[in-house]
């Protein structure tokens, strides 16, 4: 949405930006009712994680107001870059839904939950990335939700981020409400559709469709948007504003080394069964 207002429809980057979270927001909002009915929204981790991330896509929506609108296009085609060589590359494929278990787990890890969430909604508020290229990767591969059950309740999480996201935008952004109007009644009617549609594809081709699909947008975005002078622009914000750089970067590396170490214990149960000389939890 963001590519097509700004080279389709002329927009100013963060006109575009803040646009598209009322787009996407309320066509999501229409579109999870489908996939509610059909049983592909896990209430639990949505809640949950787009609680987190609402926190995060206020503020990012605010820190926008200083970070000039090229770089924030080049950050946005970084992030779909990013996400979509994780989506193709991922080890463990959670494409389809167990044959022998619930689509949505039973236990949840809020911890990890919230980090994702949080660190997802800065992104969303940051970039407008408002859509599923960022939430659906992070609850398929970090949540290990099915990607039918990651998409359906990516958009119950859109709905929340990007209402945070542009209550961040509102002070400093005038958005035309006839055209998002317009636009969103489109989008609705698309949307519709692919719902419907997305019972016809596999997990596994909606999973590398998916990817390929993003990684020839941001291929786009970089094409028009990367020159030098952005790139001074960047040189120039960090300069000016260091010590908050070095204050998020701090905090980013912070929550990380929580979240690996979680992870880490997660995946080596069998040692930990051991040491509790219970050899029956191995």
């Amino acid at each position: 949405m963001v590519p097509v207002l700004v080279y389709l429809g002329g927009m100013e980057a963060k006109t575009a930006i803040a646009t598209s979270l009322v787009v996407v927001g309320l066509t999501s909002l229409i579109a999870v009712l489908g996939h509610a009915r059909g049983g592909r929204v896990c209430w639990r981790n949505g809640l949950a994680f787009g609680l987190s991330g609402m926190a995060g896509a206020y503020g990012g929506g605010r820190l926008a107001a200083y970070v000039p609108g090229t770089l924030l296009l080049l950050m946005f085609a970084l992030v779909m870059l990013g996400t979509a060589f994780t989506l193709l590359a991922a080890r463990k494929d959670r494409s389809d839904a167990p044959a022998d278990g619930p689509l949505c787990p039973i236990l949840l890890n809020l911890p990890a939950i919230f980090f994702d969430g949080f660190l997802v909604g800065i992104i969303t508020g940051l970039v407008g990335v408002g859509g599923g290229f960022v939430i659906v990767p992070a609850l398929n591969i970090l949540g290990g939700l099915p990607i039918r059950a990651a998409i359906g309740t990516s958009l119950l999480i859109i709905v929340m981020n990007s209402s945070a996201a542009l209550a961040g935008y509102m002070n400093h952004v005038h958005i035309d409400a006839r055209l998002a109007g317009s636009i969103t009644l489109a989008a609705i009617l698309g949307s519709l559709l692919g719902s419907l549609l997305s019972n016809r594809v596999s997990g596994r081709g909606l999973r590398r469709g998916f990817g390929i699909f993003v990684i020839a947008i941001s291929a786009y975005l970089l094409h028009r948007e990367l020159s030098w002078p952005a790139l001074l622009d960047m040189r120039r914000l960090v300069e000016q504003h260091h010590e908050f750089f070095k204050g998020l970067l701090t905090a980013i590396v912070a929550m990380s080394l929580y979240w690996f170490r979680g992870m880490v214990h997660h995946r080596h149960p069998s040692k930990l069964a051991a040491q509790d000389g219970n050899p029956e939890r191995e």
